[in-house]
């Protein structure tokens, strides 16, 4: 096989990097700024609080529910005192009177979300409450559905928290949590890195993500370093989820190096094969609210991996600006949630956090136009691009594509040494405008393509004030 070709199938690929593009004439990637449209939960119950945070959102289909898992607290320590629960706690040193929980919430439509009443820890003389876990850790319990298709009965669930290592839980039903091994299973080997750790170095004090990796058939764990003050995300792999590789250090290219407080990793769902980041961006010297104690102030950033070490940073933009909002100009704000959801077939939902350390304290919705993180985007004058050789199985081109008025696109399909295919030329071509998720391309003969399956086929794609979101041959 060429190794020039890309196996495409009939997978829906993104133009959310370079990819398939051998050459871009006049269009240029542009990344799309997310539409904010409303605020979902309030973390303003006496366990959780100005400073919740870690949220993971996903969908549980067997179960018909979405659910959503973040860190409440801190709380006084005293809240437990003469509890069956202070047991948690003991031999936290007196110096850290408080205490933190995993709070739990859960919604029909991924929209309305409520804090059901667990009855599982008691707080306060109660149990009356949305707490799912509470222990060392919970500052940061991250759990995810296990995809592995030979999962063992009762660990459908698994999680992952911690702070000197990150220990393994799982769960049979998402709300009653135990831990798989006794010891921490993923622990912190900068030596492996090629750092000498010393009391400067440190790690796992963020929202570390797992989650099983369907395209590469295993558990990958993306967790947080400190090493001399700066914070890197690294990546482990396990077949078990139990034994881990050694950490290796992401890899954004030839750009400049930023503090990364989470990552908020993911598969994308319409696309698995391709990871999505949303990290949180944190400059740790700047402070826009002068009365606000903290110093430090933070937005989203976005990335993309296909091989889940190199990330694309294509854009150094931020995804999610603070805005003119003040409350999300104070320390440790802007964070994303883990976990994508598609709540409509035409846009996809990602959650981020607002106003930490505020009383109102919550978390937002926003959406994307389903594969609308990036587009190719040619300007009224014009432009034009060529993919890279590709193999498919489909009989037809479907698009995902946004023009104006007066733009469009049109396609013409190319052998592999970029000679335009009879039936499939530039003048055969419709001259397709409008606005579609998924529009079946269409040439004089008609919409078929199945005469070229398995062969090594060029997109050449011209276009006018429009942008290209993703293409399958399906």
């Amino acid at each position: 096989m060429d190794n020039n070709v890309i196996e495409l199938g009939n997978r829906l690929e993104l133009f959310i990097d370079n990819f398939i593009v051998e050459n871009h004439n006049g269009t240029a990637l542009k990344l799309h700024t997310p539409v904010v449209k409303e605020k979902v939960v309030e973390f303003n119950s006496p366990w959780d609080g100005p400073h919740s945070t870690y949220v993971t959102i996903f969908e549980d289909k067997p179960a018909g529910v979405y659910r959503m898992y973040y860190r409440g607290g801190p709380l006084d320590i005293k809240a437990l005192e003469g509890t069956t629960y202070a047991k948690f706690y003991q031999g936290v040193p007196d110096r850290q009177r408080s205490i933190e929980v995993t709070c739990y919430a859960e919604s029909k439509d991924g929209i309305h979300w409520v804090k059901p009443n667990l009855g599982l820890f008691e707080f306060e003389g109660s149990k009356n409450n949305n707490i799912v876990y509470m222990g060392q850790p919970s500052t940061n319990f991250v759990p995810f559905i296990d995809t592995n298709p030979v999962v063992k009965d009762g660990q459908r669930y698994k999680a992952v928290a911690g702070g000197r290592g990150l220990y393994a839980y799982c769960s049979s039903d998402g709300l009653n949590w135990e831990r798989i091994w006794p010891e921490p299973v993923v622990l912190l080997r900068l030596e492996k890195l090629g750092f000498i750790p010393d009391k400067k170095c440190g790690g796992f004090d963020s929202q570390n993500v797992a989650f099983y990796d369907s395209t590469r058939g295993c558990y990958v764990c993306y967790y947080r370093v400190n090493i001399d003050g700066f914070r890197y995300i690294v990546r482990s792999m396990s077949s078990d989820f139990l034994n881990w590789s050694d950490p290796v250090m992401l890899d954004y290219g030839d750009t400049e190096k930023e503090q990364f407080y989470t990552n908020a990793i993911t598969p994308y769902p319409r696309a698995p094969h391709i990871l999505l980041a949303f990290p949180k961006r944190f400059h740790s010297t700047r402070k826009y609210v002068t009365e606000h104690k903290v110093v430090g102030v933070s937005d989203g950033v976005f990335m993309s991996s296909r091989d889940g070490v190199r990330f694309d940073r294509g854009f150094m933009e931020a995804f999610f600006r603070p805005g003119r909002d003040r409350s999300n100009w104070t320390d440790r704000n802007n964070m994303a949630a883990f976990g994508v959801l598609q709540l409509q077939p035409d846009e996809v939902s990602v959650f981020y956090t607002q106003h930490y350390r505020h009383a109102t304290n919550c978390l937002v919705r926003t959406t994307v136009r389903a594969d609308g993180f990036v587009s190719v985007n040619a300007p009224h004058a014009g432009g034009e691009l060529v993919t890279k050789p590709l193999k498919f199985t489909g009989d037809k081109l479907v698009i995902n594509y946004a023009t104006s008025a007066v733009g469009y696109i049109k396609i013409e399909l190319q052998d592999e040494n970029g000679n335009a295919i009879p039936n499939y030329t530039l003048d055969d071509a419709t001259e397709l405008y409008g606005d579609d998720i998924e529009c079946v391309y269409t040439w004089k003969s008609g919409s078929s393509v199945a005469v070229l399956a398995g062969k090594p086929v060029r997109l050449r794609i011209v276009m006018k004030d429009a942008d290209l979101y993703s293409i399958r041959l399906s």
